[in-house]
């Protein structure tokens, strides 16, 4: 049971009520599917992309309309790297957008009570002070890389806190900082960082090369949330934060990209030379969000990095053969 809310919080959900996890198989969707039902909600519902496009408006609004969902986190979008966003931005940008509008539109014309959008910390300004508070949205230029997928996010932070100022609906935004875990997308090219490392030494080591190539210098510092912790996360929000900005949501200390890929490297086993391209995009030079809002309501991460990449990369061996799951645990 969550403690008393302070005054003008909205307090513990209801657990027999609709509640819609839109993008329930993804990285962030799956967890929270994971946490819910662990917390006793019994009427969580999901939809694949097969089942329901939240790109198609009508569909969505006819789903809307047929479930009326108490509760919305969403969490679905169209996601990547820094090379899927850089070599396609207008899947990034018109997808995302597609999906914002047409769920944001419809849980605000059916009566859902509570929603929480999941934006990204790629908002923020390329050279934003560090850490990174909240307000410096919409203060600086953004990384080229991503900005497509960022001017996305930033329309859904915008679009929810427009519904606010006009209908006066308790929706609410979060800004997770750089994901991982069980679930996530490990193709070498268009996952994120973590998840791509991972799947990179993994290769190595199974095919007895010397050296690894990581893309940029190694120097860029980023901070990993883990999605379980974002889970939790989620649910404190939903009861218990209730304001116009969004939130950002990050474990408050960051490494370098290269210290990275060398717990990366330990965790796998992989013991020869990691190289480092030059020529590839370090991406924003530094991105660690100040947590101080979200610490303020009580929360903070649990999983320790290492700790997580391991839990990770078990959860990936078990989907690549019992081989490799022989192999690890030698």
């Amino acid at each position: 049971m969550s403690s008393p809310a302070p005054e003008g919080i909205p307090g513990e959900l209801r657990r027999d009520v609709p509640f819609f996890v839109a993008g329930h198989r993804g990285l962030v969707g799956s967890a929270l599917w994971r946490l819910l039902e662990a917390e006793g909600f019994s009427q969580l519902v999901g939809r694949t992309s097969a089942e329901l496009d939240l790109r198609d408006r009508r569909a969505v609004r006819a789903f809307f309309d047929e479930v009326r969902p108490a509760h919305v986190v969403l969490a679905a979008a169209r996601v990547g790297g820094i090379h899927a966003n850089a070599t396609r931005p207008a899947e990034f940008l018109s997808d995302n957008l597609q999906i914002q509008v047409n769920v944001l539109d419809a849980a605000a014309e059916f009566g859902t009570r509570r929603l929480l959008f999941l934006g990204s910390s790629c908002i923020y300004p390329k050279f934003a002070a560090q850490p990174v508070r909240e307000d410096a949205l919409l203060t600086g230029e953004l990384e080229p890389t991503n900005d497509a997928y960022a001017i996305a996010k930033i329309a859904g932070v915008l679009h929810v806190q427009a519904l606010r100022r006009q209908y006066g609906l308790p929706f609410v935004s979060a800004m997770p900082t750089n994901l991982y875990g069980p679930g996530d997308n490990f193709h070498p090219l268009d996952s994120h960082v973590l998840p791509a490392m991972i799947r990179r030494f993994h290769d190595a080591c199974r095919g007895g090369a010397e050296s690894v190539v990581c893309w940029g210098s190694g120097a860029p510092r980023r901070e990993f949330l883990h999605v379980d912790d974002l889970a939790r996360a989620c649910l404190v929000l939903l009861e218990r934060y209730d304001d116009t900005p969004p939130i950002n949501v990050g474990v408050g200390r960051d490494v370098t990209i290269r210290e990275l890929a060398e717990t990366v490297a330990e965790v796998v086993g992989f013991g020869g030379r990691i190289e480092w391209d030059t020529t590839r995009p370090d991406g924003t030079p530094r991105k660690l969000l100040d947590v101080a809002r979200i610490s303020a309501l009580g929360w903070q991460a649990r999983v320790p990095l290492r700790s997580g990449i391991e839990q990770t990369y078990a959860w990936f061996l078990d989907r690549v053969g019992d081989g490799a799951r022989a192999a690890f645990r030698r």
